[in-house]
Formats: structure tokens, C-alpha cells, sequence
């Protein structure tokens, strides 16, 4: 365990530095301040509004107007618009010689897009937009790669009001359409082709078919590619919308919005039924990306000393990464964004893709998901070989648990090639939130201490604790994620969801008004409304409940049960994949409802790798070892592919109510799939295994 040397003041070091200078608080450790910011709401969101000096035309008549989940009020009477956050920095970022947005690609087109740059293409296409006809609160839908015009898109679409939503360009039709058609978008703006995994795609057929089977559209914008192969007729040419610079464009400004005026609709990656629409305010966005931005030390305009910063979170448009790659705009920090696959084309994988291209571009946090680094970490990347990284200064995974072994990997490959003292112990930003309120829960900040496999605290604002089956928050003890307290991120609804039954059914349903305890002891009072339950299993502290440490043992859902014994997933995972042998694995438990427990364990091995009798035998030593004899699988069967969700998640529970007697069809949206072809073999063994033939 080491303390991390920061080459610079950390951001979350000057906001406390400014809490004591301007509001007279000061604060012993960590812990002190995170209590403070979770049950002091009121000090701690108006704090995070002055710091980052938030603009509004009207006042705001209170902090948190009502302290109720869910549907808590927040900054009532204050306006803002998310565009009008970002396009403030234009001058400044611009005076310091930092561009807004650096792209690059597959094919090695790279693109920098200046600030003023920026702020002219969201005027152009914000008065295009209006001159269609679209209103505050019309929605428009983006079929769209990672792109620098996905994000002028965005900003231009909010900065009038409209509310956006976006699906990436790998889903298939029928995902978007159970998308876009529960919003009915008035506009959609799409690209006719992408370039991945080395190959070029023409989308301009799945264009056609959105256009016919959603008729709210009234107008089409079209981003061309080299691959479309049709052209879509009464459609608007994107560099046509974008071109225009005249007064008008000089003159332009957001729209003041309230706090709560809806900025975009993200989407759950459910697994059945139609995935679920989640609205989140223009103004608790701004709000938390920022108090984020503590957290991340990604400062921009809010930390002169460090203006230089160049934020890369590695996503596809699908995943709610992107909208955190797009908040880094919000501080004036800049954008470098890549457009394909991490692991470059399918037939030739190189896990220094991605590598590379930070080091082309000076990149100086880098984030993905934890399972980029665990392909790099088995491919034996050398990043000696992959550029000059000497600016990476932080690394940032989510998405699922990060084990000790790929952290460790890394951490050992930047001491390797460290230039400078921030490189010699690299700083993992590992974090674990969601889509449900887009922002974490649990974090890290530069000023703790790291180990491997953990994360290092609770965010703040976030009054995340684990419940044991008595509603009783628990330190070192592993339980369900909950939060006691509003977020101003939190959805302000579903979509189309009469009386909030979905989104009440989704979260607040386990711990009903006056369930558990307030932060710092004392009962909840009925009227303070429900408890968030995420879902999630975790533990906060070491085994002793000392500690800020946080680890995710997986979804509370998918949860092994063996003999009365519970375990997530994730530890089971770090101690197979931890195995030479083993390039991924996926276990599930199909005790239901009295059944004796049957775990089998799935796993993908290195090419020339067999699973005979002895790898068997050190895979159940690693658990046994590891964890207990409680969690040995009860057969080990090697596959193909694990099959993840477009965000990089392992499918545990559709695989378990496959295995159950499920229909496939019944259990999983196969166009929401990373890999839907990795299906065929689960399908076929679940009917051998039910006695359907094979």
C-alpha cells in the first residue's frame, strides 16, 4: 500500500482549501468531509455551485427544497443550461492554447476542434434546429460514433432545450427502435456508415428503416461515410447544418432553462422487456460532473496551474462513459476522444491500440473499462513499445470490478516506464456507479492511499452505505449498495411512466419510507421517502470496517449462494482469471426457489490452452484457496466467448434463467449485445441440459 507523490495541487485539495478560506470548515480526514457532505446537503451543493461559480439569471429560493426520494427538488427557481457551463470557457481555454476536442480513428484521420471552433458549429446547428421547428422539451435521437460531431450535436441540441438521446451505431435496429420509439424524437441525426474493428459498415439501410418505423420524425440530418451505399432522401447534409457564420451566430446564447428542465434520456442496459428511459436535469448533470471533477482531478478552467489537462475515457456513444468524456467541457478541460475498437480489427488484435493513440496525443488521464486492462494485462502488453506516455499521470476503470492482478499489472508497467514521479506509483481512478443517475458512487481522490482490487472512498455528496438484511449499515462486512440521501443527478423520471411505477419498482421498492438508518446513526423518518438500492454488493472498510476502501463484489442479483453462504461473483472471476490460462470466465448459481444449488463455470481459455483434468484441478485449487471449497464450480466447461453486454458486462443473470428453462428470447435482447453471436453455445447446452435434445 503506497500514498501516491501528485506532480500538482489536487483539485479536491484547493476546493477545501477554498472551504476553509471561505466558509470557515476544515476538516481532519476524509471521512470527516465526506460525513459533512452527506448529511450537511444544503452546505455541500450550495459549496459545489460557488466553487465552481454557477451562473443563473434568477435565484434560487433554496438548496434542496424537500429532502424526499424520489423526486427530491433541487436549487428551485435557479436556471441553467448545460451548453451554456461549457461554452463559458470558450475565451479562456482558447487564451491558453487548449483546444476543446482532439479525435483520432481508426484509420488514423486525427482532428483538433478549437473552442471558438466549437462554440460556432453548437450556434450553427442550434439555429438549424430551430429553424426546423424543434421546441424546448422535442426530443432528438442520435444513431452516432464517438465523433466530435456527435458531441457539437449534443450541446447544440441542449443549448435550445430540445432533450437528447443518443444509441450507438454497433446496436442493431431493433435495439434502437425499443429505444427511440418509447421518446418519439422529432429529429434525428445519424451517421450512414462507421469504421470498426478494421472494417468499414454501411448503415445507410438500418437509416431507412429508423426513418419509416419511427414517424414522429419530421427531420433527418446525415453525417456521410465512404461506406453508405444509399443516399437518404429530404434529409439535411451535416457540414451543410454546421457551415453557417454570420451575426446570428455571433449573437447566440443558450437558453436559460430551470434546474430541472430535462437534458437528455439514457437508457438502462436491462436485460429483458423494453430497456428503461431515464431523464436526467440539465442542472444536477452540471452539478455532479463537477463535484465529479474533485474526485477525477480534471479541473480545466478551475485549475490554472493545470490547464493543460487532456481527458480520454475510452466508450462507445451507448455507455453513460460518454457523457462523462463529454462532462470534462463542463471545467473548460480538453476532450481527445478515439472512434473504434481498443483492440484494433478482429482478425489481427493489437491491445496497443488504444496505447498508442494516448500517446499520440498527449493524453493525460486515461480511462475504459476494467476489462480493456485485463485484455492488455493477458496479452502481455509491453507499454514500453506503445509511444511516449510520459503524460499519462492517472488511469480510470469502471465497468466492472478491476482485480488486484490487472491493477497491479498495470501499476508495474508505469514504474517501468516512469518519467516522472506521478508515473512511478500510477494513480487508478477505479470507479463503480451507473446509468440510473449518471455518476458514481464510489471513487477515488489523489490524497488517499491506493490498493490494489479496492476503490479508495465514497464520493461526496453520495450517502452510500451497505445494508445487511436488517436494513443496518455495516463497515467491513459485505451488503446491498444503498444511498440514504438525494443526488441531484438522480432521474427526475422515466420516460412515459405513468405514476413513476417503473422507476419506483426499479430502486425504491427493497426499502420502503422510514426503512434503515440516517448516515450517523439516528432512524430515517417516514417522510424523508425511500431508500435508493442500486443492486449492487458491497463492503466499505477492510475487514475490520476500518478504512475508506470500497470494493463491488457484483450485482447483488447474480449473487452465489452456496450452502446459506453468499459471494459475488467478482471474487470467484479474480481468482480464476488470474490464471495464465484463463482469458475470461463467467459463473452462475441455479439454485431457485428450494432447487439444490448448480454452479457451473464457464471459461474462455488462451489459444493452445486445454481444459483437461489438471487445469481443472488449479482452477478449483485457485478457489478453494481464494475463497472456499463452499464456491468450487460444479463443472467447468470451456466456451467460446462470455457474452457481455455493449457496456462490457458479463450477462450472469439472462445465462442463469436460460439455464433455468427460459427462452432465449425471453431473457435477453440480443441487438444490445457486444457478442450476440457467443449465445449459440449457452442456448444449446441449456437444451441438453433440460433434456430438449440438442
Amino acid at each position: 500500500m503506497t500514498t501516491p507523490t501528485p506532480a500538482h495541487i489536487p483539485l479536491i485539495r484547493l476546493y477545501q482549501n477554498w472551504l476553509r478560506e471561505q466558509r470557515g470548515l476544515s476538516f481532519g480526514s476524509y471521512r470527516a468531509l465526506w460525513e459533512w457532505s452527506v448529511t450537511d446537503l444544503d452546505a455541500f451543493w450550495q459549496s459545489i455551485w460557488d466553487y465552481f461559480a454557477l451562473q443563473s439569471p434568477t435565484p434560487h429560493t433554496a438548496v434542496l427544497g424537500r429532502n424526499v426520494m424520489p423526486g427530491a427538488p433541487w436549487f428551485p427557481g435557479a436556471q441553467v443550461n448545460y451548453a451554456q457551463q461549457v461554452l463559458r470557457h470558450v475565451d479562456a481555454a482558447h487564451a491558453a492554447g487548449q483546444p476543446a476536442l482532439i479525435s483520432d480513428d481508426e484509420t488514423g484521420r486525427a482532428r483538433e476542434l478549437s473552442w471558438p471552433e466549437l462554440r460556432r458549429q453548437v450556434a450553427s446547428l442550434a439555429l438549424h434546429l430551430q429553424a426546423q421547428g424543434v421546441q424546448p422539451g422535442d426530443r432528438v435521437a442520435a444513431y452516432m460514433p464517438n465523433v466530435p460531431e456527435t458531441i457539437v450535436a449534443f450541446l447544440a441540441t441542449v443549448s435550445i432545450g430540445a432533450v437528447w438521446s443518443v444509441c450507438a451505431p454497433d446496436m442493431g435496429t431493433n435495439a434502437v427502435l425499443d429505444r427511440f420509439s418509447q421518446i418519439e424524437p422529432t429529429v434525428l441525426i445519424a451517421a450512414d456508415g462507421v469504421t470498426w474493428a478494421g472494417r468499414d459498415i454501411d448503415r445507410s439501410a438500418v437509416l431507412h428503416e429508423l426513418r419509416a418505423k419511427l414517424p414522429s420524425v419530421r427531420h433527418v440530418i446525415v453525417l456521410h461515410h465512404p461506406a453508405a451505399s444509399e443516399s437518404i432522401a429530404d434529409s439535411a447534409d451535416w457540414a451543410s447544418a454546421t457551415a453557417r457564420n454570420d451575426a446570428k451566430i455571433s449573437a447566440f446564447e443558450p437558453l436559460w432553462l430551470p434546474f430541472d428542465h430535462p437534458l437528455w434520456i439514457v437508457y438502462s442496459s436491462g436485460t429483458t422487456g423494453l430497456p428503461k428511459p431515464i431523464v436526467h436535469p440539465h442542472g444536477g448533470m452540471v452539478l455532479v460532473a463537477l463535484a465529479s471533477g474533485l474526485h477525477m482531478d480534471i479541473g480545466g478552467s478551475y485549475q490554472p496551474n493545470n490547464f493543460g489537462e487532456r481527458f480520454h475515457w475510452y466508450s462507445s456513444t451507448g455507455w453513460v462513459m460518454w457523457n462523462c468524456q463529454v462532462a470534462g467541457l463542463l471545467s473548460g478541460t480538453t476532450g481527445v476522444i478515439f472512434d473504434g475498437s481498443p483492440g484494433g480489427p478482429r482478425d489481427a488484435p493489437d491491445w496497443t491500440t488504444l496505447w498508442r493513440f494516448a500517446a499520440r496525443h498527449g493524453v493525460t488521464f486515461m480511462g475504459s473499462g476494467a476489462a480493456f486492462f485485463a485484455g492488455c494485462a493477458k496479452a502481455g502488453v509491453d507499454l514500453a513499445t506503445s509511444g511516449d506516455l510520459s503524460r499519462v499521470r492517472a488511469l480510470g476503470s469502471t465497468g466492472s470490478p478491476l482485480s488486484a492482478e490487472v491493477q497491479q499489472w498495470g501499476t508495474d508497467q508505469f514504474a517501468r516506464i516512469a518519467r516522472t514521479p506521478a508515473q512511478r506509483d500510477i494513480w487508478w481512478f477505479n470507479i463503480s456507479g451507473g446509468t440510473d443517475f449518471a455518476g458514481a458512487f464510489i471513487g477515488g481522490s489523489r490524497e488517499l492511499p491506493q490498493q490494489a482490487g479496492v476503490m479508495q472512498c465514497r464520493m461526496l455528496g453520495a450517502a452510500v452505505e451497505a445494508w445487511n438484511e436488517a436494513g443496518e449499515p455495516v463497515l467491513g462486512q459485505v451488503g446491498e449498495l444503498v444511498c440514504t440521501q438525494p443526488i441531484p443527478s438522480m432521474p427526475l423520471r422515466f420516460w412515459n411512466d405513468p405514476g413513476h411505477a417503473r422507476y419506483r419498482a426499479s430502486y425504491f421498492e427493497m426499502y420502503p419510507p422510514g426503512h434503515g438508518r440516517k448516515p450517523g446513526g439516528g432512524d430515517l423518518d417516514a417522510s424523508a421517502g425511500s431508500v435508493w438500492r442500486h443492486g449492487d454488493w458491497l463492503r466499505v472498510g477492510d475487514e475490520n470496517g476500518q478504512g475508506e476502501w470500497c470494493v463491488i463484489y457484483g450485482r447483488s442479483d447474480a449473487t452465489i449462494n452456496r450452502h446459506g453462504l453468499r459471494m459475488g461473483t467478482s471474487e470467484i472471476y479474480s481468482a480464476v482469471e488470474g490464471m495464465a490460462e484463463v482469458l475470461d470466465s463467467m459463473v452462475v448459481d441455479l439454485e431457485y426457489l428450494g432447487r439444490d444449488s448448480y454452479m457451473p463455470l464457464f471459461v474462455v481459455l488462451r489459444p493452445g490452452a486445454a481444459l483437461d483434468d489438471s487445469l481443472k484441478k488449479r482452477i478449483n485449487d485457485a478457489i478453494r484457496q481464494s475463497l472456499s471449497p463452499r464456491f468450487m464450480p460444479d463443472d467447468i466447461f470451456q466456451v467460446p466467448e462470455i457474452p457481455r453486454t455493449l457496456s462490457g458486462k458479463k450477462q450472469e443473470l439472462p445465462i442463469k434463467k436460460l439455464l433455468l428453462g427460459q427462452p432465449i428470447e425471453k431473457v435477453v435482447n440480443q441487438e444490445a449485445m457486444a457478442n450476440p453471436g457467443s449465445l449459440a453455445w449457452y442456448v444449446a447446452f441449456a437444451a441438453s441440459r433440460l433434456g430438449r435434445g440438442s
